[in-house]
């Protein structure tokens, strides 16, 4: 699963340390699921599983989280949330909890049906990483948790992969939405999504609009490639002014539709229907580990992010994730 680091201006884990967070991402999802499959297999009540794992997490989710140990041991809790710990793997199971329990309320059918329900509360405890911190949360729209496009990258990505779903930057005092944006081992992928009616056809040119067609219906709407060409030209600026040398390439990309565009750019990849299911399958194996350039592109992306939060001083209450309780 991509690591979610960026959701919008919400606050996110990943902003205190990018270095950090996406090895313990990937330990956290490793070691629930083996956990979770070797008690299937052996044919274990999941449900006697999970509530063991809320006895061991909760006192330590109430440590953090509570007002007032808060108030009294803040500075603890930011040192333990800024460092990196050599020891890591002597923290034993809480550490590897991180708060995500998972939580099942019934035996699924075969090993492929556990794996699905597992990446499905993966993929909420995602938004909940991408949306708060130790110390502050951000209010999530209720939308993420049914967006299929957000879930298919999340879920079907590698690990290895940083996604940005339209993050709101702050240039020049002024917040500015992008498209989306992932950063992988080997480059920077600026991607603007087409995606409206089943089997529509969208026809381009230079033009600053475009035409989509469906039956017989024809509607001007404004080109992709002025947001594609702005979130490009934006992150390009950033690596630049940074040193940072690192690809940058542009996608225009249709699920469910069809891209025509004579004369097509030379630095824009478009990507429709026809063409996408080879594309991402072809993102999914890319057998390349996290490299010190992709941290370095992510976290200067990173540090131009706005941020609007609340601490959670005011309240921790769990808001509705309007999705599947699985």
């Amino acid at each position: 699963m991509a690591q979610l680091v960026k959701l919008l201006d919400y606050v996110s884990r990943y902003e205190q340390d990018l270095t950090r967070y996406p090895s313990q991402y990937i330990r956290l999802k490793r070691y629930q699921w083996e956990r979770m499959k070797t008690q299937w297999e052996s044919g274990a009540d999941l449900s006697e599983w999970q509530q063991d794992i809320k006895e061991v997490v909760e006192p330590e989710e109430n440590k953090w989280f509570s007002p007032l140990l808060r108030v009294f041991g803040q500075r603890k809790d930011v040192e333990a949330e800024k460092y990196h710990d050599n020891s890591e793997d002597e923290k034993g199971d809480k550490e590897e909890n991180f708060g995500f329990s998972p939580n099942l309320i019934h035996n699924p059918s075969s090993l492929e049906h556990l794996r699905r329900l597992y990446l499905d509360q993966l993929f909420h405890f995602q938004i909940k990483w991408a949306s708060s911190t130790l110390m502050d949360k951000s209010r999530v729209e209720s939308r993420f948790f049914r967006d299929p496009l957000l879930r298919s990258f999340a879920q079907n990505l590698p690990d290895n992969y940083l996604l940005f779903y339209y993050p709101i930057l702050l240039l020049k005092k002024a917040p500015v939405e992008l498209d989306i944006i992932i950063v992988t081992p080997v480059e920077c992928m600026c991607i603007t999504v087409l995606e409206k009616e089943d089997v529509a056809a969208f026809s381009g040119s230079g033009d600053r609009f475009w035409l989509k067609k469906l039956g017989e219906k024809e509607t001007k709407f404004l080109s992709p490639l002025i947001a594609l060409n702005r979130t490009e030209k934006i992150v390009s600026s950033i690596l630049k002014a940074q040193g940072i040398d690192f690809p940058v390439r542009k996608y225009l990309i249709s699920r469910n539709g069809y891209i025509d565009h004579p004369g097509s750019a030379f630095d824009v990849d478009i990507i429709d229907r026809r063409s996408y299911e080879d594309w991402f399958s072809a993102l999914q194996k890319l057998p390349v580990p996290m490299k010190s350039t992709q941290f370095k592109a992510g976290q200067a992306i990173l540090d131009v992010g706005q941020t609007t939060s609340i601490s959670r001083l005011f309240g921790d209450e769990e808001q509705p994730e309007d999705g599947n309780n699985l």
